[in-house]
C-alpha cells in the first residue's frame, strides 16, 4: 500500500471512531413516594399466598379463573356478523371504501375526515 491509502484509512478511522460516543449516565434523583403503605402490601402478598397465587411466576394462569357467560355458539354467531367489517378494516384500502358505504346507509349527514362513526 503506498502512503497515501494508509493516510486515507486512519483519516477514515478516526473520523469513524470520534462519532461514536456512549451518552453520561443519567441518575434520577427524585424520590419515589409510594400510594400504598408496607402493612397493605404485605397483606396483599398474604392474600396471594393463601390463594397459592403467584402473579409474579412464570407459570401464572391469569385465565385459570375465568368462566365465560357466552356459549361457543354464540361467539361463532358474534364472528360471523363482525367478519364483514373486519375484513374490510383490514383489507387494501384500509376500510376506506366500507365506511364509505355505511356512512352512506346512514343519515349522518357531513363527515370528516377522523370523526369517530359514533361521534353525533
Amino acid at each position: 500500500m503506498n502512503s497515501k491509502t494508509l493516510l486515507a484509512i486512519a483519516a477514515f478511522a478516526a473520523v469513524a471512531s470520534s462519532a461514536v460516543r456512549a451518552d453520561d449516565i443519567t441518575i434520577d434523583t427524585t424520590p419515589f413516594n409510594s400510594t400504598r403503605t408496607r402493612a397493605e402490601v404485605q397483606a396483599e402478598l398474604f392474600e396471594y399466598k393463601q390463594a397459592g397465587v403467584n402473579p409474579w411466576s412464570n407459570h401464572y394462569d391469569q385465565l385459570a379463573q375465568f368462566k365465560s357467560t357466552k356459549s361457543r355458539d354464540q361467539v361463532r354467531a358474534e364472528f360471523r356478523a363482525e367478519r364483514e367489517a373486519a375484513a374490510s378494516m383490514t383489507a387494501e384500502d384500509s376500510g376506506s371504501d366500507y365506511l364509505m358505504h355505511l356512512a352512506a346507509t346512514r343519515d349522518v349527514g357531513t363527515t370528516m375526515a377522523g370523526t369517530p362513526v359514533n361521534a353525533q
